[in-house]
């Protein structure tokens, strides 16, 4: 199941936005194969390994790569393999015997997925990082928050996985692409810094353009303007109100009960936060759930607030089965869709088995011995 399905994908266990590249490839069906150190390994569990939900729909297998068995076994899988992801500092897979150059020599046509904070080279490269570091290089970090308040975390979302993972996952497939053309593998450089700094391109052309200032929560999409932001109600809950356009304006403050009229201009910045005390005033009468029944499904571009409980259970997500319970977890399902090759259901994280070794071709005997070695958990 899913348009991935028979790509075969060897990931490097780790922490952080390999395991979530890993889990979008096995969520549209490529067959994934954590290789896990052989005894106690920290990699950010939660508890129990179902809470692990980046961990999903894939086999693991642990195994010693101090041994020499244990990478010439990594080797051989290497050799089956469509790709390889890693996420370690620069230097510590050839130090392993791992390195792009002894896999490619295995495997020609491999892709070797590399992800790190802050790449490959560079004078910072070698040094220990979190997301917060890289979109703090980036420039993304400099441009979230209100105004005169310090910059704010946006989650791990924008270093860690829209720019690793999804850029990880971005550049293997196009390069596993590229390999039916030339029938050569490469290695993806997938930094986290280069990531965040790509998606804030528009707002680099912005700036460029004189049309984004530097100063935080001053312009149209970071809390400056008052019809791009998230209001109070009377229950202390949140309403997102994100009217831009002028026809959507026109409908949201019609909504809200306000006269357009008494409104300054839509782009007299000057006046924005004047305007903003007029439609908070407006929200704080109402509570979230009443704001709903008025403005839910208009083109008022209006949603409530939700939090991780209530996300899952609105109607709309409930619709689309934009989120699946696995093995009593409550979880976002696969993203995208596909029309023709729909993804399979998520299957609960597993913990290392060296019987996975079966579906790689590898023969129960050879499994038994690697067992008596020491080489397999």
């Amino acid at each position: 199941m899913g348009p991935l399905a028979g790509l075969r994908v060897i990931e490097m266990a780790g922490i952080g936005p390999a395991p979530m590249c890993a889990m979008l490839l096995a969520d549209m069906g490529a067959t994934v194969l954590r290789v896990d150190r052989r005894g106690p390994s920290d990699l950010g569990i939660p508890g129990e390994l179902k809470y692990a939900v980046h961990n999903r729909s894939r086999n693991a297998v642990a195994v010693d790569l101090k041994k020499g068995e244990g990478t010439e076994l990594v080797l051989e899988l290497v050799g089956k393999a469509d790709a390889l992801i890693e996420g370690f500092r620069p230097g510590v897979m050839e130090r392993l015997g791992l390195g792009p150059e002894t896999c490619l020599t295995r495997n020609p046509r491999l892709v070797f997925g590399r992800m790190t904070g802050w790449g490959q080279d560079g004078p910072m490269a070698q040094a220990a990082g979190h997301d917060l570091n890289y979109i703090s290089l980036s420039g993304a970090a400099a441009a979230v928050g209100r105004a005169g308040g310090p910059p704010v975390p946006p989650l791990n979302l924008v270093g860690d996985y829209g720019g690793g993972s999804l850029y990880l996952a971005l550049g293997v497939l196009a390069a596993i692409f590229e390999v039916h053309k030339s029938g050569k593998g490469q290695v993806i450089d997938a930094a986290m810094v280069d990531g965040a700094a790509s998606l804030m391109s528009a707002f680099y052309g912005m700036y460029a353009a004189n049309t984004w200032t530097l100063e935080r929560g001053t312009n149209i999409l970071d809390s400056g303007a008052f019809f791009y932001d998230l209001y109070e109600c009377a229950d202390g809950n949140y309403i997102s109100l994100g009217f831009i356009e002028d026809k959507f304006l026109e409908q949201g403050l019609k909504l809200l009960g306000i006269d357009q009229s008494e409104m300054p201009p839509k782009m007299d910045r000057a006046r924005w936060s004047e305007a903003k005390v007029k439609i908070a005033g407006r929200v704080k009468t109402k509570t979230r759930d009443e704001w709903r029944v008025i403005m839910e499904g208009t083109d008022a571009c209006f949603a409530p607030v939700l939090d991780l409980a209530e996300a899952p259970k609105h109607s709309h997500n409930v619709a689309r089965k934009t989120f699946v319970e696995v093995d009593g977890v409550v979880q976002p399902a696969p993203a995208p869709r596909f029309s023709r090759t729909p993804n399979a259901t998520p299957t609960a994280p597993r913990e290392p088995n060296a019987e996975s070794l079966l579906d790689w071709g590898f023969e129960s005997t050879r499994i038994a011995a690697l067992r008596k070695l020491g080489v397999l958990g």
